[in-house]
């Protein structure tokens, strides 16, 4: 039985204990948070302890820690809770700093700890299959990825001004996702971005309407297009062509219910958030960090790939700067 403790208890965190109250093979013993309401609600919904976060990283009753805090306090967290010899799952980005990241790298080696990175959409079950079909050789050799991913709405500004911007904020997880679907490591990245939802975002210094093109030395070919604001709902979908054909992963809907009349097809509207849209990408990834930290195994996404991911990143923004292509 595998002992977690939350660090955070936010919306996030309070998604990750709901799938720990789902498995077996884990305990959720203890929860922190800087808002001591937060934790207690948190507590008292799961039945674990309210302890402060260095406690429950001291806790020899803890053996993983689940980061959901802010990013800017996942670098001392992860020092900290590698050298108690802790496993970590940590949400994305890892930091906001490559350097900073693999300063994470050298102290969780040192220290022989498991780490995940939290790129929940690998766990997606469509995304997976996908994943698992270019992997069979179903449409042979990869040629272009798609990536589409817009939110219904944009985020508070206060929001925008500490996160670090649209490529390291939204489209990590699609970088990871192309890494993940491509097979090989992009060495280009070319960005466009405009402020088209909101001017306020353009004012605080970052873009709401972006598109990116990756390409890796093989040739092959990711475009990326990411928005701020989509009417119809969280729209998230990937297409992957290959040699032998293609495969796509759509939307998934409120429901599947078709109506048709005179004046044509009407179907329901994309669901609205990220919480029930990946509700169940997000039990499977704390189920495949469980069992393989269980069984002295590697976690997948590592703390690598939270690495590579925040590279692309920082090379689209440097190339939206530049207005060129930059190499990674």
């Amino acid at each position: 039985m595998m002992r977690i403790g939350i660090l955070g208890c936010g919306r996030i965190g309070q998604v990750h204990a709901r799938s720990f109250m789902r498995l077996r093979d884990a305990s959720l013993v203890a929860v922190a948070d800087a808002f001591p309401e937060a934790a207690q609600s948190l507590a008292e919904q799961t039945g674990a302890e309210v302890r402060d976060a260095q406690a429950i990283i001291e806790s020899k009753d803890i053996d993983a820690v689940i980061l959901c805090t802010p990013t800017d306090t996942h670098y001392d967290l992860i020092h900290a809770a590698a050298k108690a010899g802790k496993a970590i799952f940590c949400e994305k980005p890892v930091d906001l700093s490559a350097a900073r990241i693999r300063d994470c790298i050298d102290v969780v080696r040192t220290s022989g700890v498991a780490f995940m990175t939290a790129f929940n959409r690998r766990f997606d079950p469509n995304f997976a299959n996908v994943q698992a079909r270019i992997a069979e050789g179903a449409i042979g050799a990869v040629e272009i990825v798609t990536i589409q991913s817009r939110d219904p709405n944009p985020p508070p500004i206060s929001y925008i001004k500490s996160s670090g911007g649209i490529f390291r904020d939204m489209m990590i997880h699609d970088f990871d996702m192309a890494r993940f679907l491509l097979g090989e490591e992009p060495i280009s990245v070319y960005a466009v971005g405009s402020a088209l939802v909101d001017p306020e975002i353009g004012a605080a210094g970052d873009v709401d309407t972006a598109a990116v093109t990756l390409t890796t030395a093989g040739g092959k070919i990711c475009q990326i297009s990411n928005s701020r604001r989509a009417t119809y709902g969280y729209d998230q979908r990937i297409e992957v062509h290959g040699a032998k054909g293609m495969l796509r992963a759509d939307n998934i809907l409120e429901n599947t219910v078709e109506q048709a009349t005179a004046t044509g097809f009407i179907r329901a509207p994309a669901q609205h958030f990220f919480l029930e849209r990946y509700e169940a990408a997000y039990l499977a990834e704390i189920s495949h960090f469980v069992e393989t930290v269980s069984k002295g195994e590697a976690p997948k996404p590592s703390i690598e790939d939270g690495l590579k991911a925040q590279l692309l990143a920082d090379a689209a923004a440097l190339s939206l700067e530049k207005g060129q292509p930059v190499s990674v």
